[in-house]
């Protein structure tokens, strides 16, 4: 039995959908009993408990093999669910429960750069829920995503292009960056289960090929047969009207350094063919035309 928390988000389903294709037994943590339907007519069981409530994820753990965790405050929609509540004491309550349960194995989706020493909070309680996981005894392993495809790069340069707005790029966007898709991710937590070359290892994982911010513009632009509206800011200016300021900031973090990530024999290792900028841009665009027939 394997329990994915956080398997309401979008890459928590997709890999509860992987585990599912691959015939495993999976159980899914769900906060609420309307959550249940989706999950139990697609195969797996669920059990109703939260990350800031310690007993219920005991009983969550109870009889589990592994542990698959991608939960975290940014996608819980505020309120009680935040960096302090979830990101550094949830998954941790969730260890501590793991452990106590005699969980075997736990694979924790973190992100890249995430450390107990980073400067942002987030990144912050990533990191140190990854030094807790590494002292607890378990069989571990942490995985560190670059950028996903599916949220920022489709929120700056996906969403405006399809609905014939503005691109609007902080600084000179020519940094490069090993996005990858969240698919790619899935794949990777469900074969860490299964590999030996993953206990115990922290994954930095990256997509296919470095891009800049306006290799996506080229690539919608191929896709769509027309010219981008592509507009910059300044990254040392406020944010401009209309872009949320976490998201300004992140877009002018990005324009300090570089993520090039070459994950060529971790792809092949772990049995993952990466998905390329063009077939995810061709995909989002189908599936966006489809959307307004």
């Amino acid at each position: 039995m394997i329990l994915v928390a956080g398997a309401t988000g979008q890459l928590g389903q997709m890999i509860v959908e992987t585990l599912l294709d691959d015939g495993r037994e999976v159980r899914v943590l769900v906060r609420s009993h309307a959550a249940h339907q989706a999950f139990t007519a697609a195969g797996a069981t669920a059990v109703t408990g939260d990350l800031k409530d310690a007993e219920s994820l005991r009983a969550a753990c109870s009889g589990v093999e592994a542990v698959i965790t991608t939960a975290n405050s940014s996608a819980r929609g505020g309120g009680a669910d935040t960096v302090e509540s979830v990101d550094r004491w949830g998954n941790r309550n969730l260890i501590d429960a793991a452990v106590s349960a005699g969980v075997g194995r736990f694979v924790f989706v973190s992100a890249l750069g995430a450390s107990a020493d980073h400067p942002m909070e987030f990144l912050r309680a990533k990191g140190e829920t990854a030094d807790h996981l590494r002292e607890s005894g378990m069989t571990w392993t942490v995985l560190q995503p670059n950028l996903y495809m599916d949220k920022l790069p489709m929120a700056v340069v996906g969403e405006p292009a399809v609905a014939g707005r503005p691109v609007v790029l902080v600084g000179e966007g020519r940094r490069r960056h090993s996005i990858l898709a969240a698919q790619d991710v899935a794949r990777y937590a469900v074969a860490a289960l299964d590999h030996d070359s993953a206990v115990g290892q922290t994954l930095m994982i990256g997509g296919p090929e470095p891009v800049t911010w306006h290799d996506l513009v080229e690539a919608f632009e191929q896709e769509l047969g027309r010219k981008l509206d592509v507009q910059t800011v300044p990254a040392d200016q406020p944010a401009p009207p209309g872009m949320p300021e976490i998201a300004f900031q992140l877009l002018a973090s990005l324009e300090t350094y570089d993520s090039s990530l070459d994950t060529t024999a971790l792809a092949a290792t772990y049995g993952v063919d990466p998905t390329t900028l063009s077939q995810f841009v061709q995909a989002y665009v189908t599936r966006a035309r489809q959307a307004i027939r």
